[in-house]
């Protein structure tokens, strides 16, 4: 009761107005996988995360034969063993803390643990320890409402779980001579040897404890520890992404069109992953979907996102010295740039030493690590906690402000903008590296940055980026032919950007758009709404064999309904309403797009209320006569100005 009480709200961030969610009626698995280190050693790759990361496919996370997603730690395991000593590891926003609250819910109602008397979470994060203490204090401490005097509780023969959620919040030395600790639960020592005693099983020899780490603090902790089970968190499993969408909202519909949105951008739905990803985007989503009535009009870019969920990992730190954050900032990208140019996600400690980057409050947020196994004679190795991630901050370095001196401590690689997107042109690996960029250099971006995280990006590359776009597609069409755009990167990079006059400056020397067997998902579409809306001088639009996808693409659903989606909006087919103000599009040509007659009140309301689309071509399509008829409808609407159909 006390540790439901004490838990902070999941709902902190002004989102639509409503009762807070039961705890059960939010939690959604996680995958973990099991290994007893003291047999075995480390699973390799295992305790680390995922070889130190986790995966951007969007099959990350999908349990292995020897995972599970079980919140029963403390089972029997295959050799008939029940673990004492149980270590959860796990990145920031992994979800170890709500792991624990599972735990200690599932043992209050009796559904779990039940071979416990009692459990105690001494929260090493949060909670102002004293210097000194008892055992038997610090569980008065955790438990403040406790009816029976904790030193009758641990003189007692019951069976005990303490809870250390945080470990990597004790910033003491974990070397002490065994002399010096303690063997009774009401002695008085410092904190310290208090905790010690317990870790190292001088005092309550029999109780059970359930430890979670980052696994950054991992090699501090195995000095004190003797046979424990090892459990990771692997994160979100895709189908556990799609289950945690539809618990966060209760409204289905409204999770099914956010889903649609994470699942249609890659790089957001393999961040879903991380649970604390999956909510920062499914709380931004929802401030959205407030508002408006779906997601076209939603302008929450990718960079935004993971803007927001730094924030939120963050929150918790020392904010007395930003010069220190931005100093290891500017360190921590520096790495992750060299890492991008090399194809190189893994670290060696003494390249972590050499950038400056071994301080343990900061660098367990951003790095991983993974701990070499016994018999392995190589130091500790280290990676992003996810590679889109390290994709984020190697961007960074092209925009972070350092003061001279720092630039030159860096290493030999240059914040030469212009050669990161010459490279662009062989190297499509770096794709979402240029995405990120054009989000960072943003005006709300770097408003955000300054005022929410406390550290400063300049804005001098925005020119870069500009030239860049206007000359990338120049080269593409032939003397006398119209200007045009054909790649969809292009959109990305705008949309990223998300500011109407870069948009407008980058487009307005294009005359055309012409994609050719594209895909288009749900983002995809609202990226190019967002593009025709700020392109006054688009003259044509041409798709050809291009598909739609609107509904979830794992249900293998294709809907065209299609084109008319990018112009106009709405929440249902039919229910569309045209964006304001009428767009100047003369020719709109859908070629090889497999419409059907499923799409053609969507094409007639698109006649009727766009009087500057003059030409529509609809070859290869299965309209029928049904289709054909709604289709005359628009052709009949005053407002319809068309003069050429084919």
């Amino acid at each position: 009761e006390h540790m439901v009480q004490e838990s902070p709200q999941d709902r902190e961030l002004g989102t639509c107005a409503r009762e807070s969610p039961s705890f059960h009626s939010r939690f959604t698995s996680l995958s973990i996988t099991r290994e007893l280190w003291s047999k075995q050693g480390a699973k390799d790759g295992a305790v680390g995360t995922s070889q130190g990361r986790a995966s951007t496919g969007s099959g990350a996370a999908t349990p292995s034969p020897s995972s599970t997603i079980s919140t029963a730690l403390f089972e029997p395991e295959r050799d008939g063993q029940t673990p004492q000593v149980v270590v959860l590891v796990g990145a920031p926003g992994m979800g170890k803390t709500t792991m624990v609250r599972r735990v200690m819910l599932e043992w209050g109602e009796g559904t779990l643990h039940t071979q416990f008397d009692f459990v105690f979470c001494i929260d090493c994060k949060a909670m102002v320890l004293p210097m000194e203490a008892s055992v038997a204090e610090l569980v008065s401490q955790c438990c403040p409402g406790l009816r029976v005097p904790a030193g009758m509780i641990l003189d007692g023969q019951k069976k005990i779980l303490f809870i250390f959620d945080g470990f990597e919040a004790l910033g003491f030395s974990l070397v002490r001579p065994e002399a010096e600790l303690s063997s009774d639960p009401r002695e008085v020592k410092p904190l310290e040897l208090t905790l010690m005693s317990l870790l190292k099983k001088t005092v309550l020899p029999e109780a059970s404890l359930l430890i979670t780490v980052r696994p950054a603090a991992l090699g501090r902790l195995r000095q004190c520890l003797k046979g424990e089970y090892y459990v990771e968190i692997l994160g979100f499993s895709a189908a556990r992404r799609k289950e945690y969408f539809h618990r966060y909202f209760e409204n289905s519909n409204k999770a099914d069109v956010a889903f649609r949105f994470a699942r249609g951008n890659e790089i957001l739905y393999s961040l879903c992953v991380i649970p604390v990803m999956s909510w920062t985007i499914c709380t931004v989503l929802e401030q959205e979907l407030c508002g408006k009535k779906n997601l076209l009009d939603c302008s929450k870019t990718t960079t935004g996102m993971i803007m927001f969920y730094l924030s939120q990992i963050l929150k918790h730190r020392d904010r007395d010295n930003p010069q220190v954050l931005q100093q290891f900032l500017l360190q921590l990208c520096s790495l992750a740039a060299e890492g991008i140019w090399k194809h190189k996600d893994l670290f060696e400690e003494k390249e972590i030493k050499d950038c400056g980057l071994d301080q343990p409050s900061l660098l367990s947020f951003f790095l991983n690590e993974r701990i070499p196994r016994e018999g392995e004679h190589h130091e500790s190795v280290y990676a992003f906690t996810h590679l889109h991630l390290q994709e984020f901050f190697a961007a960074m370095f092209y925009v972070l402000e350092d003061d001279g001196e720092t630039a030159s401590s860096l290493g030999k690689l240059e914040k030469d903008v212009n050669k990161l997107l010459e490279s662009y042109k062989s190297r499509k690996d770096l794709n979402v590296t240029v995405r990120f960029l054009f989000g960072l250099v943003s005006q709300k971006s770097i408003q955000y940055m300054d005022k929410t995280i406390g550290c400063r990006i300049s804005a001098r590359a925005r020119e870069e980026l500009l030239q860049w776009l206007q000359g990338r597609h120049r080269g593409l069409s032939l003397p006398g032919q119209a200007l045009k755009v054909s790649e969809m990167d292009t959109f990305h990079f705008l949309f990223e950007m998300n500011e109407k006059s870069f948009t407008q400056s980058a487009l307005n020397h294009f005359t055309d758009l012409d994609l050719q067997d594209v895909k288009l998902t749900l983002y995809d579409q609202m990226t190019l709404s967002f593009c025709i809306q700020h392109w006054a001088g688009l003259g044509c639009v041409t798709l050809q064999g291009c598909s739609f996808q609107w509904r979830d693409p794992e249900a293998e659903l294709d809907a065209v309904g299609v084109v008319p989606r990018v112009w106009c909006t709405g929440e249902q087919p039919e229910q569309v309403r045209c964006a304001e103000p009428p767009l100047p599009v003369l020719s709109c040509r859908l070629r090889w797009c497999q419409l059907s007659e499923s799409c053609c009140a969507e094409l007639a309301a698109l006649l009727a209320e766009q009087p500057g689309l003059a030409r529509l071509e609809l070859a290869d399509s299965s309209l029928g006569d049904s289709g054909v008829r709604l289709l005359c409808e628009g052709l009949r609407a005053p407002g319809c100005c068309l003069r050429i159909l084919r």
